[in-house]
């Protein structure tokens, strides 16, 4: 045997004969790499066990068997792109048995890559480094089985090449039909509370004692609600159509479901610019047709950026997969080829609109906070009935959107539960919201948002 290494890469070199009558048995760890049994310590190491059937084939007498341990870390190899799941350890284990390629093995190969107990929320996989998946290769399981342990994980796979295991997030099979029926459902129960917030909202504008202000508001929140129907019956008949339509069809089904999410996303940065405007600027809405000019922008500007994306191809057939990578569902959206627009227009688009409406929140509270301490806000008011406000209006500019980030990568199911069940309930609890706080019980409208934008103007003009 024969051992060499650099940095990142570290080789064991054998000569094993046909002749041989056992298996071969190589230990291997991140550190040390390959080497033989009895070189690297017990229980710490990865394993691998070569069915002696590879050699007993070979028509030569000895047989010069490459195993080799790659940190891709230190390499910058083996990086797949859009890739979710990590490798564990950034090690890789390459092993290769003199000139042929070897594959359809009856007795496998078998490699126990050692490790800790891995949480609940991580499901490992046994993958190997397919240079001919995606653009620039990419890791697939085909013909490697996975047995995970609680100090390891054996793979065992019917053919020889570089080989990893991949730490992805849980999301399998049965997790993933759960959160399209939530999702389902959740579509259908938004869409009903959002027909009677716009109806709510439609009625109190109506009503001739409300100041020109709140009608605006409520404007507002009816084109919110609006562009989340709208977004949620583009995901019914997305889940639908999608299957089995003409590509034609499809790209229109994208474009649909593209164009309500943006126009929601639009309405929820309206929403807070339009709250930085009465409380942090205090000057009232004195803009003409101000309204008019925020609905432009509110489905204008959407329409712009699906034109686009719909110009240079973008949308098609997405398929939704499990980690060993079983198509669960199909949709019409972005496609694979073009993932940098979905994180430019949807991710990036929507990270700062969060950060700022954030912002305004924590001013808004902070506003409210301090003239409730100082008694410019009296009477008494129900504490569950501000926390209620308060929560309502965290609903009301987004922030349960923000789960969708927590999600990405090696999170737990839960984080994906509750992204699917709060935007589910978004329509509930801006109904609730607005109850509560646009149609108090008496005429007192104490604590209200109206009173504390009425307040800060007379301060605003008595200074």
């Amino acid at each position: 045997a024969l051992r060499s290494g650099l940095a990142g890469l570290k080789v064991l070199l054998l000569n094993i004969s046909r002749a041989v009558t056992r298996d071969v048995l190589i230990t291997f760890s991140p550190t040390e790499g390959p080497g033989m049994p009895n070189v690297t310590e017990k229980g710490k190491a990865g394993k691998i066990q070569l069915p002696r059937e590879i050699f007993q084939s070979l028509s030569s007498r000895t047989v010069r068997v490459v195993v080799t341990v790659l940190n891709i870390q230190q390499l910058g190899m083996f990086e797949e792109v859009n890739q979710t799941g990590r490798v564990l350890n950034d090690t890789v284990v390459g092993i290769t048995v003199g000139e042929m390629s070897i594959s359809g093995l009856q007795d496998p190969v078998q490699l126990t890559f050692s490790h800790e107990q891995l949480p609940h929320d991580i499901t490992p996989q046994c993958v190997f480094w397919d240079p001919s998946r995606g653009q620039a290769g990419g890791w697939n399981s085909s013909g490697c089985v996975t047995q995970p342990g609680d100090k390891g994980t054996v793979c065992s796979c019917n053919h020889l090449t570089f080989f990893t295991l991949l730490l992805n997030p849980a999301l399998d099979g049965s997790t993933a039909e759960a959160l399209m029926a939530i999702a389902t459902a959740g579509c259908g129960v938004a869409m009903a509370f959002s027909i009677f917030t716009i109806a709510f909202c439609i009625f109190l504008r109506c009503r001739s004692s409300f100041e020109k202000t709140l009608r605006v508001n409520l404007g507002l929140h009816v084109n919110l609600m609006g562009s989340l129907f709208l977004l949620n019956l583009a995901f019914l008949l997305n889940s639908g159509l999608s299957s089995g339509t003409q590509l034609g069809t499809c790209k229109l089904l994208a474009g649909l479901t593209h164009y309500c999410l943006l126009c929601c996303f639009t309405w929820t940065a309206l929403e807070g610019c339009h709250f930085y405007l009465l409380f942090v600027k205090v000057l009232g809405i004195y803009i003409h047709h101000y309204l008019a000019k925020l609905c432009l922008v509110g489905w204008g500007f959407p329409t712009l950026v699906v034109g686009v994306a719909g110009a240079i191809g973008t949308y098609g057939e997405y398929s939704i997969q499990t980690t060993d990578h079983q198509v669960i569902a199909h949709m019409c959206w972005i496609t694979s080829e073009y993932l940098l627009v979905h994180y430019i227009t949807n991710c990036g688009y929507f990270g700062l609109i969060f950060l700022f409406n954030m912002a305004v929140f924590g001013v808004v509270t902070q506003k409210s906070c301090c003239l409730k301490g100082t008694g410019a806000v009296q009477g008494d008011r129900k504490d569950w009935k501000v926390a209620l406000v308060v929560v309502g209006l965290f609903c009301l500019l987004g922030a349960t959107w923000a789960l969708a980030f927590m999600s990405h990568g090696t999170s737990s199911a839960t984080v994906l539960y509750l992204f699917t069940i709060l935007n589910s309930l978004q329509g509930i609890f801006t109904f609730i919201w607005l109850v509560v706080l646009y149609y108090p019980k008496t005429k007192e409208t104490i604590g209200s948002l109206s009173h504390i934008i009425r307040h800060d103007k007379t301060t605003t003009v008595t200074q």
